[in-house]
């Protein structure tokens, strides 16, 4: 069953954070130690995610589910990414949670909101990515076209300096097993690393 945990907030998008990196590099030890290359594809939200790939005619291991990407960076000792304080937030709860997270700035994205499969020979520049090939893959769309996906979010709505308002969706082909506590863990930690407020919160079925 699919499920979509989804949270609107206002917050700064900061750069570089020690206090912060220093929890993500923690986690990022406590993972290396505790899983291999094979068990991420065993994790369950990993796993449902990858069935459900399969089920609409992606490969997962072509078309990476971003939680097991990361996952896979980190056991590799490649590490994450330092991007802002928002982004860096959203894959320190993808790496705890083992779902995949979306961030967006709502002030690019023009209402409403679908999630659907991608059409054929339907594409989008992916973030650092160039274009990505989204024809069967699981996508979000607003009225202006597809920008966000479990493998790789487009450039369009991407969190930018100046951002103020975000949507973050959490995807789970789990149903709701473990949405609601994935969303408030994401609510504490953009409360104190971002100064995330304002958060309205719900999970779609």
């Amino acid at each position: 069953m699919t499920a979509v945990g989804c949270l609107q907030y206002f917050a700064r998008v900061g750069q570089h954070q020690s206090d912060l990196w220093n929890e993500i590099n923690a986690i990022c030890d406590q993972i290396i130690k505790e899983l291999s290359i094979e068990d991420i594809a065993h994790l369950p939200h990993v796993h449902d995610t990858r069935e459900a790939y399969k089920a609409v005619g992606k490969k997962p291991s072509r078309y990476r589910v971003s939680s097991e990407a990361l996952l896979r960076r980190i056991i590799q000792g490649k590490g994450l990414y330092k991007v802002n304080s928002i982004v860096d937030i959203n894959n320190l709860v993808s790496i705890l949670s083992h779902f995949s997270l979306g961030t967006f700035n709502l002030d690019k994205i023009q209402p409403p909101i679908e999630f659907d499969i991608g059409k054929e020979n339907e594409t989008y520049t992916g973030i650092g990515k160039g274009l990505i090939n989204i024809e069967d893959l699981p996508v979000f769309r607003d009225t202006d076209g597809p920008f966000g996906s479990p493998t790789s979010d487009s450039e369009r709505a991407m969190v930018t300096p100046e951002a103020e308002r975000f949507l973050t969706v959490i995807i789970s082909f789990s149903g709701k097993t473990d949405l609601n506590s994935t969303i408030d863990m994401l609510i504490d930690n953009l409360a104190k690393y971002s100064g995330g407020y304002s958060f309205d919160k719900r999970i779609v079925e």
